[in-house]
C-alpha cells in the first residue's frame, strides 16, 4: 500500500492518504481544505492537467491582453479556468450529494499543478 502524501507551497496544498478511508484525497490552500473521494481525486487531477493543456495552447491563438474561461466537468466535478493563457486562476465544485466549491489565485496555480504531477509521479514509484 502507498504511502501518505502531502505537498504545500504558496497559496495551495494537495495531499493523498492511502489509508484515508473514503476520503483519500486533499485539496485546499493554508486557509481550506475539503477531502476528495478517489473517485473525485482522479476527475480532480484530470480536469486540471486537460485544463492547463488547453490554456496553453490558446496562449497561440491569442492576444497577450486577451483573458479566456475555460470549463471542463464530469459527474464528479466542476472546474474552470479563468484568466490570461499563461496566467489564470483555477475554480472547482463538487457535484452530487456534498456541495463543496474552492479556488486558487493565478499565483498560486503553477505550484498546484506541479504538486499534482509531482504526487503521480510518487504513486507510480510507489506501485513499483
Amino acid at each position: 500500500m502507498g504511502r501518505r502524501m502531502l505537498v504545500e507551497g504558496a497559496g495551495f496544498r494537495v495531499g493523498w492518504d492511502p489509508g484515508g478511508g473514503e476520503f483519500m484525497g486533499l485539496v485546499g490552500t493554508m486557509e481550506w481544505a475539503v477531502e476528495l473521494t478517489v473517485e473525485e481525486w482522479a476527475d480532480f487531477r484530470r480536469l486540471a492537467i486537460e485544463l492547463a493543456q488547453t490554456m496553453a495552447a490558446m496562449a497561440i491563438e491569442l492576444m497577450d491582453e486577451e483573458a479566456l474561461s475555460v470549463e471542463l466537468e464530469t459527474d464528479r466535478i466542476w472546474m474552470e479556468a479563468e484568466g490570461f493563457p499563461l496566467r489564470y486562476g483555477l475554480r472547482f465544485m463538487t457535484q452530487g450529494g456534498r456541495g463543496v466549491e474552492g479556488a486558487w489565485l493565478a499565483e498560486a496555480v503553477p505550484g498546484l499543478l506541479a504538486a499534482i504531477a509531482q504526487m503521480d509521479v510518487e504513486a507510480s514509484r510507489e506501485d513499483l
